[in-house]
């Protein structure tokens, strides 16, 4: 997959990642790159960057109204939509105490956006025989994520779903990627860091946190590979094998290393 002459979409740009892509996206040729955030003023500052190629929207991906709005938008202005990277994400650094309006802010953000833009593109990727999905799922999906139960379970769930679509469209021509970073510098990051939550601590921890910019290599080398799992951080590889490979012992491993940042 070359963005080269194709229209991208990139949820959650308008910072960190999301905004990266859009911004690297545009540097490949890309012929549209739609810029879609909560945040309009944001959105429309990477477009305006951007130039002519690129369209702003506002859009909550948790509603699904509005997902179906923005690929409405992206395809009046640049038609069919070939790359839709659903990238928003949100954390709560809270454990199982954390309120239900929490674990459900969470999971219509961390999952079932995911859904909604799967619902939006993948008829009209399948009738035209070609389409790509790049879901951003975080390593937390893989080798779950201390301190942050909502995040944990949530991004699981969106590599499964993920997984899921993989398994079931590929033979119909829409590919699926998910990108699984582990920590990157972001203001999402920079505020768990000042507030001192467990899960960053974790992050520190365990692998060097990256840039935006290095995200967004990777994707571009992931999506010319077509491979599945986009992990920017080769630590995470190694995690995840242990976990395959000996699931109790890296429970056990995990619990250890949850204690010893509890104890720092």
């Amino acid at each position: 997959m070359r963005v080269r002459d194709r229209v991208v979409v990139v949820t959650g740009a308008a910072g960190g990642i999301g905004r990266a892509l859009a911004l690297r996206f545009a540097e490949e040729g890309a012929a549209g790159v739609v810029v879609s955030d909560l945040d309009e003023a944001g959105a429309a500052e990477v477009a305006a960057r951007i130039g002519d190629r690129a369209l702003a929207v506002q859009t909550d991906v948790s509603d699904e109204g509005e997902v179906r709005a923005l690929v409405d938008a992206a395809e009046r202005t640049f038609g069919p939509i070939d790359l839709f990277c659903s990238n928003a994400g949100i954390t709560s650094g809270l454990g199982i105490d954390a309120d239900p309006a929490v674990w459900t802010r969470t999971y219509a953000v961390n999952v079932l956006a995911h859904v909604y833009a799967a619902r939006a593109v993948i008829p009209g990727m399948v009738e035209r025989g070609s389409g790509y999905l790049l879901n951003t799922c975080s390593a937390a999906g893989l080798i779950s994520c201390p301190g942050d139960a909502p995040y944990a379970v949530t991004k699981s769930a969106a590599v499964a779903f993920a997984e899921w679509v993989a398994i079931h469209y590929a033979a119909r021509g829409v590919k699926v990627s998910a990108l699984c970073p582990q920590g990157v510098r972001t203001p999402m990051l920079e505020q768990g860091e000042a507030e001192d939550h467990l899960a960053f601590r974790a992050i520190a921890a365990s692998a060097p946190v990256l840039e935006p910019e290095d995200i967004a290599q990777a994707v571009i080398e992931g999506l010319d590979a077509e491979r599945f799992l986009i992990l920017p951080h080769p630590e995470v590889a190694e995690y995840f094998r242990r976990r395959g490979d000996d699931h109790e012992r890296w429970l056990t491993g995990m619990s250890r290393f949850v204690t010893s940042l509890d104890h720092d």
